[in-house]
């Protein structure tokens, strides 16, 4: 009997071997293509025991079975691609329960889907990506996602407050922040539960100091696992849901979670700044972090192109969708331009958001001043529909480079890289240098209150020597970041695409400590195979999605 006829004989969910449900699974919005060899769509936390415990009892027999966690498929790393079980779960495991100040949400739901709930009592969890419209929660939690209000409010870590996880033996657990006594009541269990608190407390103790050194000195990360987050020593909370947040699936499935929710700033003011060099980055930032701005959010020369050049679809991406009204508000701009007589190399975008029109006036009024004094080219909007044409721009210009680069593609390999706001203007043009050794075009997106960029290259992937500089470019890249005491990826995560990289950016006895913990949580190795451990850059380079 097949595989797929022997889940579908003990599942309520649906099981698909079909190939067109196959082939919609074999991609997210990476570089990667991995056919999968059946896709489960579990109704219940149930199903997805019953597949693990599966996993368990025919692991001996195909030692290539294993099991991976899917919501939306808008990873940009290969983060839910496997050759082997796909836990699918927007189709059916997607509840939403609201409470007060805190949602109950399943995996699959879809973050558009948790806004329509949670927006009308003027709340929000603020960690979204700028995929939001189409990211799930599932992707959310197992990335540690950030976004464009990171800078202020942080990553989805800060808002998850109890996850209930099925682990490698098949069971569910519940895991939440715990005090000295709760924590030792668990690891006095005689379980698989007790087994991993007795083992992951006792791992943290020995390396404590280690683990502290190895965090990168930058604002977020999450490259490997967060393992410096799970333990407060201070006020003597253990909490897991530190580890199991950012771990892409690779420690466990989570079915459930507890998100924290806060309330929505509802005066909002945005300022734009048009800078001719990078060199500016660090004195901007350091002059306005003091307004604490809601976001600080940048691209470049090469994106605002783009959006010129295919300027009716971003108008038919805004709310008011008219072109012409939509123009002449760019009018402004266009004589920036003139006055600048070219392009301006970055366009940064400075949100202030408060819950008082007087707070939010002040801090505006504030940081006009201070780049008036710093000769700064900027202009102010003081409505969301003045504002939503750069906003659009911003979170569109992904979707336009997919769309719209003839024989090549987006290939996202370097795109999460981060490091101190001040050190941006010498990585900035060394790591632009890499690229422009290779041939390779790029376009340059991200978060500059936190030194967080995004570059996505321009690539024909068809062409096999195109595709061979992606371990070398890589290499190069990470060289430079590492150099400057950054992280690899900020919010994007490891993936098939980075995790062979994070012996290289931790070192070897940090990397051992890693692969120590997911020993602990995944003995025999079922759960998201080649994602921050055993990964290699052979099984990447074999799965670039060329056709």
């Amino acid at each position: 009997m097949k595989i797929g006829e022997q889940l579908e004989s003990i599942l309520e969910g649906d099981v698909s071997m079909d190939s067109k449900v196959l082939a919609e699974h074999s991609r997210d919005a990476s570089l990667f293509r991995v056919a999968p060899r059946v896709v489960v769509f579990p109704r219940s936390s149930s199903d997805v025991q019953q597949v693990v415990r599966f996993v368990n009892r025919n692991k001996k027999a195909h030692s290539r079975l294993s099991i991976t966690a899917r919501s939306a498929g808008t990873d940009m790393s290969g983060g839910p691609l496997n050759d082997s079980i796909i836990l699918s779960f927007t189709k059916y495991m997607n509840k939403l329960k609201m409470h007060k100040k805190t949602a109950t949400v399943e995996p699959g739901l879809y973050h558009r889907d948790f806004e329509k709930q949670v927006y009308p009592r003027n709340l929000f969890m603020p960690s979204y990506p700028a995929s939001k419209d189409l990211a799930a929660f599932g992707g959310l939690i197992n990335n540690n996602s950030g976004g464009e209000l990171t800078l202020r409010y942080g990553k989805t870590n800060r808002y998850v407050k109890k996850l209930k996880v099925v682990c490698a033996d098949g069971n569910e657990y519940v895991f939440a922040p715990l005090h000295k006594k709760e924590r030792e009541a668990k690891c006095r269990k005689n379980d698989f539960e007790g087994a991993l608190y007795r083992k992951t407390y006792g791992l943290i103790q020995k390396h404590y100091d280690a683990i502290c050194a190895a965090r990168p000195n930058v604002s977020k990360n999450s490259a490997g696992y967060a393992l410096w987050d799970v333990y407060d020593k201070k006020k003597d909370i253990f909490d897991l849901t530190q580890l199991i947040v950012g771990a892409q699936g690779t420690l466990g499935m989570v079915v459930e979670a507890d998100i924290k929710l806060v309330p929505i700033p509802k005066h909002r003011r945005l300022a734009v700044l048009f800078l001719k060099e990078w060199d500016r980055i660090p004195e901007i930032v350091n002059a306005l972090l003091p307004q604490d701005p809601e976001s600080m959010e940048v691209f470049d020369d090469e994106t605002l192109k783009l959006a010129l050049r295919f300027f009716p679809e971003i108008a038919s991406r805004t709310e008011n969708q008219n072109i012409v009204k939509m123009a002449f508000q760019f009018m402004p701009e266009f004589l920036i331009g003139v006055r600048m007589m070219r392009l301006p190399k970055l366009v940064i975008l400075v949100e202030i958001a408060e819950h008082t029109k007087k707070e939010a006036e002040k801090k505006l009024s504030a940081l006009e001043e201070e780049m008036t004094a710093m000769k700064v080219i900027h202009r102010s909007f003081r409505t969301e529909e003045e504002a939503e044409k750069y906003w659009t721009i911003r979170r569109e210009s992904f979707a336009l480079l997919r769309k719209h680069v003839g024989n090549k593609r987006t290939a996202p390999f370097i795109d999460d890289i981060i490091v101190r706001p001040d050190v941006l203007p010498v990585v900035l043009p060394k790591v632009l240098s890499v690229l422009k050794q290779y041939s390779i075009k790029a376009t340059l997106a991200g978060h500059a209150g936190d030194g967080n960029f995004h570059i996505i290259p321009l690539m024909n992937l068809e062409d096999p020597r195109e595709r061979a500089k992606i371990p070398i470019v890589s290499e190069k890249v990470y060289d430079i970041v590492l150099q400057y005491g950054g992280s690899i990826t900020a919010e994007h995560n490891d993936g098939l695409i980075r995790s062979p990289y994070l012996q290289k950016m931790y070192g070897k006895d940090m990397y051992k400590i890693f692969q120590e913990v997911k020993h602990i949580f995944d003995p025999k190795g079922i759960f998201n195979p080649r994602k921050k451990m055993s990964a290699g850059m052979e099984y990447a380079k074999t799965h670039i999605d060329h056709i």
